[in-house]
């Protein structure tokens, strides 16, 4: 198992490496400290994350909810194509469009 992690790369955009998984993810609220931003867009790239499971897809669902509440759009970047596949089978692609 690789640990999931977040890096701040600037003020709009995050590096999130690792798996996105039950087991990584656990009750954590990991963007707490992160989520004031004086950006209209936040970007997570998601180029070395190296495995995802529904409860990740339910996590960035998550995470979309708490920036729209912010007035903040979330967008994905270089998502692996274990998610695509699960954002289309949860019908969620649009969220991130």
């Amino acid at each position: 198992m690789t640990k999931l992690a977040i890096s701040q790369v600037d003020e709009q955009h995050f590096r999130v490496s690792g798996e996105l998984t039950r087991n990584s993810i656990g009750n954590e609220q990991l963007l707490n400290d992160k989520l004031l931003s004086k950006h209209k867009t936040t970007y997570f790239d998601l180029r070395e994350v190296s495995r995802v499971d529904t409860a990740g897809l339910a996590w960035l669902i998550h995470s979309f909810a708490e920036f729209k509440q912010q007035g903040i759009r979330l967008e994905l970047q270089n998502p692996p194509e274990q998610l695509q596949n699960l954002m289309q089978l949860g019908q969620v692609t649009t969220l991130f469009e």
